[in-house]
Parts: C-alpha cells; structure tokens; sequence
C-alpha cells in the first residue's frame, strides 16, 4: 500500500512550542512511520516560513511549502492534514482541508469554542473524512493496562466500580506565573489553556476508562487572579528565568468536578468520580497524580511522581524511568500485587517519549478498516462540552456571588 500523503501545519523553526517536533516527527521520521506516511508538504505563517522548516528538518526538497490553508487544500496530493497550531487557528486552518475531503488530525483542544468544534466534527463528517483528535491518553500503555486490569466488571482484578477518585498537581507549571510564550494560558477566549489542555487530557483518559458522568457538578476557582510572565528558561530542576511583567487571568487555577457515573458491566449504579486539578507542583514528596479505582473485590491505584501528564510528559526516561505504578489490592487476601506496564518495541525504538503515544495513533489510522479505536473529533466534542460546563458554572457562581 502506498504511504499515507501527509501535510502538516505549524512544524515550526521558530515556533515558541515545539508539539510538532517532539510528538509528531519521532513517529513520522522513523522506519516505521516512514513505511506508512510519507510528509509531502508543511503550512506555516507564510511560504518562507515554510520553506525553513524544511530545511530545519532537512525534509525531502520536494516537500511543497505553503503559507495560505486554502493553497494547502488545493493540493490533490495530500491525504492527511495534521494540524500542531495554537488552538484559536485550528478552525481556520484545518477547516478548508476538511471541506476538499482530507483527513484530519488535530491537536486538543480540537478548537476555540464547542461551536467551532461541533461545526468542524459535522463537517468531516458531511465529506466522509477521517479524522484524529490529539487526546492520546487514552492510548497510553498505563491507561490501556488499567482497562485490561478492570475487564468487564465482576472478572476483573477489583470486580464492579463503586467509586474513583483522582488529585493531580499541574507540575509542568508553576503555580503562579507562566512563560512568555505561555501569557496566552491566562486568556481563556484563545481556547487553549491549563484548564482545556491540563485538566482536559487526565479527565479525558480517566472517562476513557471509566465512561462518562450520567450527571456531575464542579467548582472552579482562580487563586491568583494576576500572575507573572517571565522570560528565560525554565525547568522543575533548572531555573535561570526573570519576571518580566504580570497578567491578568481569567482561566481557573483549581478544578474540581464530582458525579455519577453511567453504570455498566463495569460500574456499579450509582458509582462516583471524583476528580481534583490544581495548577503548579504538589506538596514536596507527595505524587503530583494519584488515581483510585474501588471495586466490590479489590483496589487499584495509579501513582505517577510527575503529574497526570499520561498523555506525554510523566514518564522520564527509559534510562531514568519516572515510576509510575499500577497497583491491585485484594481484599480478600490483603495483599497488594503491583501490575507491570510496557511500551511496545515501537514505542521502544523512539528516543522522544513524548511521540509514543502519538505513534500509537499513527499506527492505529494506518490499520483500521472500520470504527474508529482512537479518539476522534466526536470525542472532542464530548469532552469539550464537559469544560464549557464547568467554565459555565463558575462564571454563574462568580456573576451571583
């Protein structure tokens, strides 16, 4: 079969994130993907700017550069548009390819707002198009060996769910400041922000697990109403940055959200999650992430050191593993067996442990012949629907208040 024809927009050489560099090209550069995709064209800010991320990243020279999104889907040799833009240019970049009948991946939040999102998921649709959503959490070997532990309910290590309960740390960022190059997380119109992007990917790959809320409420808080902007480096064990000024922010710095369950084979009536995320690190030598699941037989509890960031960052190296663990208690035996996890010898062969779980989707897409087993655009609504929620609450609890 020949290789999937793939354009991407926003692989960048002057880009201020670097989510194209460290998610998408260790899978596409490497044999594998190269056997299955094949990058023919870049989109960025103008042609130029394109045609130096070629040479950045010493792609093909018959790689098409372009600076307009229509240009880009005007082109009959693409197959699949993948989109690692900002999130407030998601829909006018990735719209025009959808509308040619292009397949698409982008990028969580998939848009700005839950109206641009469900127009772009109805239009895909219309044109009978493909299409992939960056909440690859989901597709993590720990989140997929939590499922394979539970199985269906009553077989499963711990039997039927009762209740679940999540607290996670934003460790990858500071508690009261972001980077320049981050000020946007504190404008919650742009759509993409620690409450979307953070609270989003855990709360997604912990309802791919356990289904979703048949009803739930939150509360939401902004702890620090104005809060730095720096410049220089920074790192959890390199600091070398200077406050440059401060910002406002209307973006909550606290979440939480508890609620019932829909009940299955798997879960119980009436069964409660309960999930807590509050920006910056947690408590020293506590786990930035601790996630139960309490059966009608046993326990399990995920614990990851470095935060919910399941979806790509917690993971360190394969030199210097983070630790995270999977743990069953037996209530009948009182014991507590700790349940491995492994990488697949694909995900093995990338160095950048933040691409695994994009090449799991990558290889996912390549495969499937029917449904979908990977998220979708359709997922994205769902998911965007639940923050548009909770932001709805706490702007009605704010304005009665």
């Amino acid at each position: 079969m020949a290789p999937i024809r793939v354009a991407l927009i926003g692989l960048s050489a002057s880009a201020k994130t670097s989510w194209a560099v460290e998610g998408h090209l260790p899978y596409l550069l490497s044999p594998k993907g190269k056997s299955k995709y094949q990058i023919v064209a870049l989109l960025n800010s103008s042609v130029d700017a394109a045609k130096d991320a070629i040479a950045t990243f010493e792609l093909p020279a018959s790689t098409k550069a372009y600076g307009d999104p229509q240009d880009l889907a005007n082109d009959p040799d693409i197959d699949l548009v993948v989109n690692n833009t900002r999130t407030d240019v998601h829909y006018g970049t990735i719209k025009p390819s959808i509308e040619a009948g292009k397949h698409a991946y982008v990028e969580w939040p998939l848009a700005h707002s839950v109206p641009a999102a469900i127009e772009l998921r109805d239009l895909a649709a219309k044109k009978y198009v493909r299409t992939m959503v960056g909440l690859q959490g989901r597709l993590s070997p720990v989140i997929l060996k939590v499922s394979e532990v539970l199985g269906d309910g009553e077989n499963g290590k711990i039997g039927k769910v009762l209740s679940s309960d999540a607290r996670a740390f934003g460790s990858l960022l500071r508690r009261d400041r972001f980077s320049e190059g981050l000020a946007y997380f504190a404008d919650r119109k742009i759509g993409g922000h620690p409450v979307s992007i953070h609270f989003g990917h855990m709360i997604d790959f912990i309802h791919s697990v356990l289904g979703e809320f048949s009803s739930f409420q939150s509360h939401a808080q902004v702890q620090r109403p104005e809060v730095f902007i720096t410049s220089g480096h920074w790192s959890s064990s390199n600091d070398t940055s200077s406050v440059a000024g401060t910002i406002k922010s209307d973006v909550p710095d606290l979440v939480s959200v508890q609620g019932t369950l829909k009940s299955s084979d798997l879960i119980s009536e009436g069964a409660t999650l309960t999930v807590t995320y509050r920006n910056g690190p947690s408590f020293p030598g506590t786990p930035a992430f601790v996630w139960t699941i309490a059966g009608t037989k046993g326990e399990l509890r995920v614990t990851s050191p470095e935060g919910p960031y399941l979806q790509s960052h917690c993971y360190g190296s394969d030199d210097k593993p983070a630790g995270i663990k999977i743990e069953v208690h037996n209530y009948g035996s009182n014991t507590v067996e700790t349940v491995p996890w492994h990488w697949s010898d694909l995900q093995k062969s990338l160095d950048m442990v933040r691409g695994r779980m994009i090449a799991e989707v990558y290889e996912r897409f390549a495969h499937s012949g029917g449904k979908a087993p990977w998220p979708t655009f359709g997922d994205a609504v769902v998911r965007h629907k639940q923050i548009a929620q909770i932001l709805k609450a706490f702007d009605e609890k704010s304005v009665t208040s």
